[in-house]
């Protein structure tokens, strides 16, 4: 696993692409060694209710979540995390240079023993 989670305000609904941001973070998680690739889920949710600094409704955000599995150590995680953080900040640069825009990213661990995992998508993957 990771699971990737993306916030974003409604007001970028047609001005960014959603569905393209889901797949260049999920493009570059399969890059990185320590995400197995039957793992990666990325999803986004728009968030239709939100206040951003002084109220403007011009202000937009983007809060990516990563939940991985516990057990890796410190400088992997860093290193994954500045990875993915890379590729979504390349991917709304150019809205960015012109637009208010919020990003952030923050990686979190889950307790392997406290969260149990079944599925195929291994058994279907093209080797």
């Amino acid at each position: 696993m990771p699971h990737f989670s993306i916030e974003y305000s409604a007001n970028l609904e047609g001005a960014i692409d959603v569905a393209g941001l889901c797949e260049a973070i999920r493009s570059s998680a399969a890059g990185i060694d320590t995400f197995p690739t039957a793992g990666i889920r990325v999803r986004a949710t728009r968030v239709d209710h939100y206040a951003i600094a002084n109220g403007d409704p011009k202000h937009g955000f983007i809060d990516i979540s990563i939940r991985l599995r516990g057990g890796r150590p410190l400088d992997v995680k860093r290193d994954a995390t500045q990875r993915i953080f890379a590729a979504a900040n390349e991917f709304v640069a150019p809205y960015m240079a012109h637009q208010s825009l919020a990003l952030s990213l923050e990686m979190r661990d889950i307790d392997p023993e406290l969260s149990p995992k079944t599925g195929t998508i291994r058994d279907h993957l093209e080797t």
